[in-house]
């Protein structure tokens, strides 16, 4: 059955949004891609390619540059589609931005990307939705998350995401647009936290590497990165099954094994003494887990979580300690079990989460 051709507005150019507005702009559905900058605004209009980053790709002649001015109104309110692909400290102040060009009575399927917390109030996407849209909104918010660098999707690789959302429909919905048969409708809490701390253990896994460690350390890195993933998931209320599925350790896998991933890239020039500030500065682009780990560190103090690596990261990152230390740190570790989850009781944050959503 052929598919009815969408209005979709992309927020954010970066590498992400780019390749997805590409994805999307190849099924022949208008896109717009929205930017601050006027530069790449007028570059891409001009010639369909990016100024800064997946510069060798032509895009679809479907997709029109928008900006540096946020969207109006006269164009949020023909879109079909709205599509968030902005670093997770810029959500909200976007959201801002959005809530008095959004028609409520006739609300667009809503897709966030990003993959993070929020620093300043260790608050996931569906809670900073809640607070600046209302948890109606929220809940009929989709989420998409999986393995997937850009360079790889704009190169036509095979790539299977999650997409999950509190409303079945709406999941569906999103999972047709990107045509993708693998989907997850019931546990967006889950995957959005799989999204957000598989990048500080992408940091991890780049020091590792940059330390001359191998194959081994980096398997039993990447599970027992699962293994903490895990545990804050299931505090948090999450189906620790989640964790199995491609937002989890497929996801985990591809960003702790890639040059590709800037978290990875951080962590291995960490680990060759290079300052975090340096590293942030000449990149580029975002690398979430740098922002993330410093959101983590609060959210598993509040939990009242053991997290050995996701602390590590945090001391290397913000308190100035040495990579190979904490490494030697981790490697001295008496043995744990394998998967040790939380009890079945409902932890500040996820009392808070509820709250918000209006969740008794």
């Amino acid at each position: 059955m052929q598919q009815t051709l969408k209005s979709i507005l992309v927020l954010g150019a970066g590498s992400f949004g780019s390749c997805l507005a590409d994805h999307l702009g190849d099924s022949e559905h208008h896109v717009y891609l929205w930017s601050r900058s006027k530069e790449f605004c007028d570059h891409f209009n001009q010639q369909h390619r990016c100024i800064h980053q997946l510069t060798d790709h032509q895009f679809s002649t479907h997709i029109t540059a928008v900006g540096p001015e946020f969207p109006d109104r006269a164009l949020v309110e023909k879109i079909d589609i709205l599509l968030f692909a902005i670093p997770t400290e810029g959500v909200r102040s976007n959201l801002v931005a959005l809530k008095p060009v959004l028609n409520f009575d006739r609300l667009p399927l809503l897709i966030f990307v990003n993959k993070g917390i929020e620093i300043s109030t260790q608050c996931i996407t569906m809670e900073i939705i809640a607070d600046e849209l209302g948890p109606e909104v929220a809940k009929v918010t989709t989420f998409l998350s999986g393995p997937s660098f850009a360079k790889e999707i704009v190169r036509r690789q095979p790539t299977s995401v999650s997409i999950a959302s509190l409303t079945p429909e709406r999941a569906q919905q999103a999972a047709e647009v990107f045509h993708q048969p693998w989907f997850r409708c019931d546990d967006p809490i889950g995957v959005e936290l799989a999204g957000a701390m598989k990048n500080v253990y992408a940091i991890v896994a780049g020091a590792a590497d940059g330390l001359g460690f191998e194959n081994n350390t980096r398997a039993s890195l990447i599970t027992r990165a699962l293994s903490e993933m895990t545990r804050v998931g299931k505090a948090y209320g999450a189906n620790p099954l989640t964790y199995l599925g491609l937002a989890g350790v497929g996801d985990l896998i591809l960003t702790c094994s890639s040059p590709l991933s800037r978290n990875y890239t951080v962590g291995k020039r960490l680990a060759a003494g290079e300052k975090i500030e340096d590293i942030v500065k000449s990149l580029g682009s975002v690398a979430e887990g740098v922002a993330t780990s410093k959101a983590l560190k609060s959210v598993i103090d509040d939990l009242k979580l053991d997290l050995p690596i996701a602390n590590s990261v945090y001391e290397v990152l913000y308190e100035g300690k040495d990579v190979k230390e904490r490494a030697q740190f981790l490697m001295s570790l008496p043995s744990v079990p394998e998967l040790e989850l939380p009890e079945d009781e409902l932890s500040e944050p996820v009392r808070r989460l509820r709250a918000r959503l209006g969740i008794e």
